[in-house]
């Protein structure tokens, strides 16, 4: 696994902008696995991922229900394990696990709690509260896997730079 990229972003706008460039390298079988306090904005992040694959309706956290599919150009498969508890469910586990591996993207938040289950695959998503609205994301994911994300780069609407302490923007 290769260091986090770190980038931070001003606004859900940038956080939702950086999934979108995420996802539109995503392909089948590819898993996010998202960490983070409540409140960081990982069901935003998945929100502009779902808006960069197609699907335009509304993007809920499913907390109550563990699963919610999204379809477009690819289905995205949106877990979120805040509630669940590994130790009996043992049945839940291996559906996913035949999610992870299926035909669309999947999309993890609170994935620490899959433990040893988490493919080795995933790309890590960690978001941070950075005061007010503005977030510190980092990604890391197996060597190459991020090739051509610069430190230069702002096609994803939030910046590698981290701004100056009182700064509103992330740039």
């Amino acid at each position: 696994m290769a260091g986090p990229l770190v980038w931070w972003s001003a606004d859900e706008g940038e956080t939702q902008a950086l999934a979108a460039r995420l996802a539109a390298g995503l392909a089948r079988g590819d898993v996010v696995a998202l960490t983070g306090e409540l409140g960081t904005g990982k069901t935003r992040f998945v929100e502009g991922a779902c808006r960069a694959l197609g699907y335009a309706g509304r993007v809920r956290s499913p907390s109550f229900t563990l699963l919610n599919v999204y379809r477009g150009r690819l289905p995205l498969y949106h877990l979120d394990l805040y509630r669940w508890e590994a130790g009996g469910r043992e049945a839940e586990a291996a559906e996913w696990r035949e999610l992870l591996d299926g035909d669309g993207v999947s999309f993890i938040e609170w994935a620490e709690r899959l433990g040893d289950d988490l493919p080795a695959r995933a790309i890590r998503v960690a978001l941070f509260h950075s005061g007010g609205t503005r977030r510190r994301i980092e990604i890391s994911a197996a060597k190459g896997r991020l090739a051509g994300w610069t430190a230069g780069d702002r096609s994803a609407g939030a910046s590698r730079e981290r701004p100056a302490e009182g700064q509103e923007g992330g740039r």
